[in-house]
């Protein structure tokens, strides 16, 4: 039997449409739907257990995976199967996430599965941008609680107009490329790259991305109305014990607010906290706190969190017992690891990232071998999070979820000023060393510091900071450089960097509903002052980018040869290149042109002598000597009929210089003229067609001695 298909269609206004349909695949999940635009097509599932876990958090899972064979590839290396995500799949799962988690009903903790899977590849396309809407049609098609649909669009402004999903080759014009996740009501999740634009521009263009993500609410509520929206199904609830949760806060509010007060350092103010804690516990039987479970510590939880967030809104104080706007002590260090090309450390209050730059060449290039993108980056950034950064013993895993993200954000925040012309590839790391709030901050920090100290001539150093936001619906309060326990206590957690003229990348998590672009401007114009004291603060360790690399740093010379000449440089078998760079020391890297056909040869090495020697060998097996023009020359071997020279400015390639050719004068032997070791000037006359050999001349450039007269003969 054909199946029933329901389909709704989004205008985007500029002759585009994107189509959400279901009732024709997967449809044993709770919720399934093809999201299509142009000849891009995402399955997208959600499958979640009838059964709440035990546990006291939602186990969700969001996967997000490209197959090869939507854009007619294999999948690369020796395993002709998909495997591990890519980075790229692991951020979409991360911006799906970070915009559905928080719309599950906080006591359901049912194991929930999101996949979205890109089935059919366009190129004008790009398919993370219609992820989020699949993800939350699917769910709107199913039982599971849920509270509104969102969605989310990518924003781009191309000659100071704003587009939506834009295609890659209007992206690559853009100087905006903003992911912004959204209900019909509220903005709930930004992230992005920019460059250098103001807080109000970047207002602008969140709110362009929300009214087309409006539209797109609004065709899911549709769509599951033609369908058939199914009726939410029941799971147990949590009952909110009000008698215990006020008993708890007379038991602990106060004292959870004079702590806060305080303004102590973490590990003290965590060691009086967990006092209270105890003291709370000790006021219940144990026969009470069993029948009670997990209720006591949740409802403890709450009250230590609401004594906090008055602090701040009633007093302006936090816990380290700063003001809202005040930055925590900032020292860093360049220079600190001599055998790196570049390194800094970074400090901030309680959190610490020590970063090291190394430079490369084309070949240490990241490829970037995906189903919807070739290409390579030549700039890089790698953030590790090990568990001693917060005082914890847990086992490694291999790169978390977490790591990616911020690592992504902290390379867009610098990319943008590595200058285009920089000859090398660079790969920036940072090891997070201490954590108290937004160790991807001190990674920009860092980051921008080490490669100062690199001598990576960056157009301008770029700084980050991470902003906290309280609000009561009456009162808010913005805070500033927040601390880890503000992040997990606050209605929205934003990361901002950028330079002294604009902002250069963002990240937000917005907790709170209906936040109002009034705070957000006010919000974003605080970072900057926060952001340009922090750079203030890096100008005073390193101002400037060194003036060259570091002596032991490899130096890199570009040069390109006619393509006529690749073969010859690199030898039969590779003999020639490795030859040379054995001998030279040095990495010669030759990658051909497509559309100039030529060789773009790059030298890397820490000897300058050594480098100077590949170009010599280069510019001998390139030279090619033109008719007309005058050569130095040495004499390398002496013959009856002349001597052989070489040219000094390309070593290697020789000529016959004949005896014809010495003088003007009759030259009976050439060792009465000429000696091994000799050096003049010769002028090049090409081939001869007689002898079919190259010819040059010396006695071309010396005067002509004048003819002598002939006598008359005379007649008998």
């Amino acid at each position: 039997m054909i199946p029933q298909v329901f389909k709704e269609v989004i205008e985007l206004g500029d002759g585009r449409t994107i189509s959400i349909e279901t009732g024709k695949l997967a449809k044993q999940a709770h919720g399934s739907v093809v999201v299509r635009m142009g000849k891009a097509m995402l399955l997208c599932t959600v499958v979640s257990n009838y059964k709440q876990s035990d546990v006291d958090f939602l186990p969700l899972t969001v996967d997000y995976r490209e197959k090869f064979a939507a854009a007619g590839k294999y999948p690369g290396g020796f395993f002709k199967r998909e495997a591990r995500p890519t980075d790229d799949e692991v951020l979409t799962m991360r911006l799906i996430d970070r915009v559905l988690r928080p719309l599950f009903p906080k006591d359901y903790h049912a194991e929930t599965q999101v996949m979205v899977q890109l089935m059919s590849h366009d190129d004008d396309v790009i398919p993370d941008a219609l992820a989020g809407l699949g993800a939350s049609a699917a769910i709107q098609l199913s039982d599971i609680p849920f509270e509104t649909p969102i969605s989310e669009a990518r924003v781009a402004r191309i000659d100071g107009q704003f587009v939506i999903n834009p295609t890659r080759a209007q992206l690559a014009l853009s100087d905006i490329d903003m992911m912004v996740g959204a209900s019909a009501d509220s903005v709930m999740m930004v992230e992005g790259e920019m460059s250098e634009i103001s807080e109000e521009e970047m207002a602008d263009a969140i709110k362009f991305a929300h009214e087309a993500i409006k539209v797109q609410c609004a065709a899911q509520i549709k769509l599951a109305e033609a369908f058939g929206k199914k009726e939410t199904r029941a799971y147990t609830e949590a009952e909110e014990n009000e008698e215990l949760a006020a008993k708890i806060k007379s038991l602990a509010y106060d004292k959870c607010y004079a702590i806060a007060k305080k303004g102590t350092s973490k590990v003290e103010r965590s060691q009086a906290f967990e006092e209270v804690k105890e003291e709370v516990l000790a006021a219940f039987s144990e026969e009470e706190l069993e029948e009670l479970g997990g209720a006591v510590e949740y409802y403890f939880g709450k009250a230590q969190k609401n004594a906090v967030r008055e602090l701040t809104l009633s007093e302006g104080l936090r816990l380290d017992g700063r003001k809202t706007t005040e930055i925590r002590p900032i020292w860093g260090e360049v220079d600190y690891l001599p055998s790196t090309h570049g390194s800094s450390l970074f400090t901030r209050g309680e959190t610490q990232a020590l970063a090291t730059v190394t430079l490369g060449t084309s070949k240490d290039a990241n490829i970037i071998d995906s189903p919807t993108f070739e290409g390579e980056e030549r700039f890089y950034l790698h953030y590790n999070f090990p568990p001693f950064c917060t005082g914890e013993a847990r086992p490694l895993r291999g790169t978390s979820r977490r790591e990616v993200g911020h690592g992504n954000l902290a390379q867009r925040a610098l990319k943008g000023v590595i200058p285009a012309d920089c000859p090398y590839t660079v790969r920036v790391v940072s090891e997070v060393l201490e954590s108290n709030g937004s160790s991807s901050m001190a990674t920009v920090c860092a980051g921008t510091m080490a490669l100062m100290d690199a001598g990576v001539q960056i157009s301008k150093p770029v700084s980050g900071i991470a902003m906290g936001l309280i609000s009561d619906g009456d009162r808010y309060a913005v805070l500033s450089d927040i601390l880890g326990d503000e992040d997990h206590l606050g209605d929205m957690d934003f990361k901002v960097t950028g330079t002294e003229d604009g902002i250069t990348a963002c990240q937000m998590d917005i907790k709170v509903k209906g936040l109002s672009y009034e705070i957000l401007v006010n919000a974003l114009k605080q970072a900057r002052e926060g952001r340009l004291h922090i750079l203030g603060k890096i100008k005073e360790v390193i101002a400037a980018p060194n003036s060259d690399v570091k002596p032991h740093s490899p130096k890199m010379v570009t040069t390109r040869i006619p393509g006529q000449y690749i073969g010859a440089l690199i030898g039969p078998g590779g003999k020639v290149i490795q030859e040379l760079q054995k001998v030279t020391k040095t990495t010669i890297v030759i990658n051909e042109d497509e559309v100039t056909e030529e060789g773009i040869v790059e030298i890397l090495g820490t000897d300058q002598n050594g480098i100077d020697a590949v170009m010599d060998k280069i510019r001998s097996i390139t030279f090619k000597p033109e008719v007309g023009n005058v050569y130095d020359v040495k004499v390398i071997k002496m013959l009856d009929f002349g001597a052989v020279v070489e040219y000094l400015e390309a070593p290697g390639n020789e000529v016959l210089l004949h005896v014809s050719e010495i003088a003007w004068e009759r030259t009976e032997n050439v060792a009465d003229v000429l000696k091994m070791g000799d050096e003049f000037q010769v002028k090049y006359f090409g081939v001869d067609p007689k002898t079919r050999k190259e010819k040059v001349s010396k006695k071309a450039l010396l005067p002509r001695p004048p003819r002598e007269d002939k006598k008359p003969v005379e007649k008998n």
